[in-house]
């Protein structure tokens, strides 16, 4: 059994959309919700779900024994929406088993600073004519690991910002679990666990 921890800083939409996805896998299991706020709707969302929760703060995130205590028997780790810089003694401990998703095409409007609606704004006033979602390996570049998949969507010169979150929510909705998985399945180490 491939044991999941996903963390989230706000409302969760993804995180529930894993959840669902691997509630009646009999081989993936999401064990624990991490949050950097403990106001996160997503917890609401994953005790709906049966799934246990858990609040860090700074100190706790950023100090290595403290930290893998914690994700002791975790397997994998997906970022859906979580907004701290990921320590590198934590990526190095998952090496390519921490996945994120990025609300553009990388390395199109990615780095430091662009998360959320930052991220959408600049596509507005770069005036693009497309944008789309990068689900990606975590490594110690911001937004720089290796990338799993990207989807588009075309945009038009009346989207405003939120129409432009609003085309990428859908992309997000449609295709995260299903890559997550795939990556799952491509780890063959992780795969033999589950066996």
């Amino acid at each position: 059994m491939i044991r999941l921890g996903i963390f989230v800083s706000g409302s969760g939409t993804n995180c529930e959309n894993i959840i669902r996805h691997f509630q009646h896998s009999d081989w993936v299991r999401t064990d624990l919700v991490v949050s950097n706020r403990a106001d996160a709707f997503a917890f609401t969302r994953a005790k709906r779900l049966g799934v246990q929760t858990l609040i860090v703060n700074r100190e706790e995130f950023y100090n290595p024994e403290k930290l893998l205590t914690l994700l002791h028997g975790i397997d994998f780790i997906v970022l859906a929406g979580f907004l701290w810089m990921i320590p590198d003694f934590l990526i190095k401990a998952f090496p390519n088993r921490i996945i994120n998703i990025h609300p553009a095409l990388l390395p199109k409007f990615g780095g430091k600073g662009m998360y959320g609606h930052f991220v959408h704004e600049a596509v507005k006033a770069s005036g693009e004519t497309e944008s789309g979602i990068t689900v990606h390996y975590v490594n110690e570049v911001c937004d720089g690991g290796e990338i799993l998949f990207q989807a588009r969507t075309p945009l038009s010169p009346d989207d405003t910002p939120e129409d432009i979150a609003s085309k990428i929510h859908l992309l997000e909705q449609e295709h995260f679990p299903r890559v997550i998985e795939e990556a799952f399945k491509r780890d063959k180490e992780l795969m033999s666990r589950s066996e």
